[in-house]
């Protein structure tokens, strides 16, 4: 038998290379475009978005300028629900000509207009575009000038500051951009490929002779005289009666950086030193108190049956004490058993749907540049699940005597997704009530609807008629007639203080990770560390099975053989962690003011929280039901 170090040793060269492997490779997402000198470069605007509110708007709900005539771009399933609104803007490039002091539009504000900038400054919303599938970025220089500069997705509508001796805040918009596109040249044909999309927004008051009439000539920026902006120095303040002037450079820069490595300077936005020491650190702590569980539980149980084994042969056995004496009534089925096997079935349905999108994320295939994909494959893969679902509900129901499968198949199909749908629809009521684009519309609205009616409930009632159709799974040992007294449990035994206790370690598996994904997602960047992500699933998954056999084992050794729900709750309570760690996130981590928009955080993360807890949950159940299979298997019952 191998030695416990070099146990050890093996884990810790397993862990290395998984970590060496966790930056994972992504696919680019499109297939590179090649331009030559000259051609057009077409920019889209996409949504407004502000980590304040939580609520995107498109970009030409303030008064922009425009083109002659919007074009909406067709977007996928997953950009609708993430509100993103792709459309043409007045921004012409081509390709390799640099532009300066470029004119798009005259406006002048009335009280509605200034009031709309206003509002949008207040609440420090971005503005977000596109080129070739690139976001626009902010460059921000590190303190350590040789460090390579932040990225913030796009540039900030304007800002709020004082003039120098008065204490009275104004408002100024950001109405001068200075673009830099980017490019990688192949020598060999001579054409370029983007590689980078940059902006510094300035907010200048442009000068001008006489009364506009769209042909003069800018005093402020001349491209004649080499006149360029280069600072804020005289702003453009946001008042009625105020005429502002949006104006443009392009400047275009040669890169070292290749087309399918375009994405890393997005995808390393911050510093993760951080990022890897807390991971690897939590993956260390986990995985030595998973070993720890496993040798406790492997050394226990082989002495335990052992013991009991002998015991048979002896007049001794009738004295014997612990789990073997509840093998009468362990598997006898627990109050609410259709409740339980449609949670489990639920729980199998997203335990494939993360498996599979998470394969899928480790390949490569749900790269960033791919919007919405991500989305967008969860849903579909959610909905194809569901045969698994149904199967998995109808064997347990049949386990349990059931008769009525379609009555099973009917309650796995709706109750899940019918809890988050009626509070999706609330969420929705109250985006729509703000009128921003994070809205679903009504079209989307009946396409989640047709594929939840149309697909995932035929194949949730498909996969129950398999199940119920194989022959129903025996129990390993009879079970008596009249139902075992429970003997007084000790305070620790306590199924509500067991419960609490069993869903610490999971959660303590996720939560250093789960500070990098709730950041993606409130402060709107990017998350594509899903190497690091899968190594955590893992580990979640071998957790929550552990934790619970050895709380289950421990429940049975004291003569409770009421095992069944609690199996499920105890790593199912890590959802509850879950979901303080979500409300500590929201006071110290967000800046969220409006009411709707902590309605909008609460009720999104409610939702993962219920999705977290009926996936551990279920993890845990079917971990706590082939343990109990297993023992009362292995040992010699009369």
């Amino acid at each position: 038998m191998a030695s416990p170090r070099y146990i050890v040793f093996l884990r810790t060269a397993i862990l290395l290379l998984l970590i060496h492997a966790a930056h994972c490779f992504y696919l680019p997402g499109v297939s590179p475009q090649d331009f030559q000198k000259g051609h057009p470069l077409k920019v889209k605007v996409n949504k407004l978005t502000s980590t304040k509110t939580q609520l995107p708007y498109t970009y030409y709900s303030l008064p922009y300028c425009r083109p002659e005539k919007i074009v909406d771009n067709a977007e996928n399933l997953g950009e609708v629900l993430r509100g993103d609104r792709i459309e043409n803007s007045p921004y012409v490039f081509k390709m390799g000509e640099p532009q300066l002091c470029n004119v798009i539009c005259h406006l002048k504000l009335d009280a509605k207009t200034a009031k709309e900038f206003k509002e949008k400054i207040d609440d420090e919303y971005r503005v977000n575009m596109i080129l070739d599938n690139l976001p626009l970025v902010v460059p921000i220089r590190r303190l350590d000038q040789e460090s390579p500069p932040l990225y913030q997705l796009g540039y900030h509508v304007g800002l709020k500051a004082q003039y120098a001796g008065n204490k009275e805040e104004k408002y100024f918009i950001h109405n001068h951009l200075i673009f830099t596109v980017k490019f990688h040249k192949d020598l060999q044909t001579d054409s370029a490929r983007i590689v980078g999309f940059e902006v510094k927004p300035f907010s200048i008051k442009h000068e001008y002779e006489g009364e506009w009439n769209g042909k003069n000539r800018l005093l402020t920026c001349d491209p004649h005289t080499k006149r360029t902006v280069i600072n804020s120095n005289s702003p453009q303040e946001v008042e009625v009666n105020q005429e502002i002037l949006f104006t443009y450079d392009v400047e275009f820069q040669e890169s070292d950086v290749k087309w399918a490595s375009r994405w890393d300077t997005y995808l390393l936005m911050s510093d993760d030193q951080i990022h890897w020491f807390s991971i690897v650190n939590s993956l260390m702590i986990v995985l030595f108190l998973s070993g720890m569980v496993a040798m406790i539980m492997l050394r226990t149980l082989y002495r335990d049956i052992s013991k009991y084994n002998e015991l048979e042969t002896q007049e001794e056995a009738q004295e014997e004490t612990g789990w073997k004496l509840v093998h009468g009534d362990v598997f006898r089925p627990p109050s609410n058993s259709d409740l339980l096997c449609v949670y489990a079935g639920t729980g199998v349905q997203f335990f494939g749907m993360i498996l599979i999108t998470m394969l899928f994320a480790v390949l490569g295939f749900l790269s960033p540049s791919n919007r919405g994909g991500l989305m967008t494959a969860m849903l579909f893969l959610w909905v194809f699940m569901g045969l698994f679902a149904g199967y998995s509900s109808a064997r347990l129901y049949k386990m349990f005597k059931g008769a009525e499968w379609k009555k099973i198949a009917l309650r796995t199909a709706f109750m899940f997704p019918a809890t988050v749908f009626v509070i999706f629809f609330v969420l929705n009521a109250l985006i729509w009530g703000q009128k921003s684009s994070g809205a679903v519309p009504f079209g989307t609205m009946f396409a989640l609807v047709f594929l939840w009616f149309g697909i995932s409930v035929p194949l949730v009632f498909v996969g129950s008629y398999v199940g119920f159709r194989k022959p129903a799974i025996e129990d390993p040992v009879k079970t008596n007639k009249i139902p075992r007294q429970i003997p007084e449990q000790a305070w620790y035994m306590n199924p509500m203080f067991s419960i609490l206790i069993g869903g610490i370690l999971p959660f303590g598996a996720v939560f250093i990770e789960l500070f990098f994904i709730l950041t993606s997602i409130w402060l709107n960047q990017f998350y594509y560390i899903f190497g690091f992500l899968f190594i955590v699933f893992i580990i979640l998954l071998i957790t929550c099975a552990e934790i619970t056999i050895v709380l289950c084992y421990f429940q049975l050794c004291s003569e409770d053989y009421l095992w069944w729900w609690r199996a499920y709750l105890t790593s199912g309570s890590s959802a509850l962690y879950l979901f303080l760690y979500a409300t500590f996130y929201f006071f110290t981590k967000l800046e969220i003011t409006k009411l709707v928009s902590g309605a909008l955080y609460f009720g999104y993360m409610l939702i993962v929280s219920y999705a977290f807890f009926v996936l551990t949950g279920t993890i845990g159940f079917y971990a706590c039901f082939l343990f109990t299979r297993l023992i009362y298997s292995s040992v010699k019952i009369d």
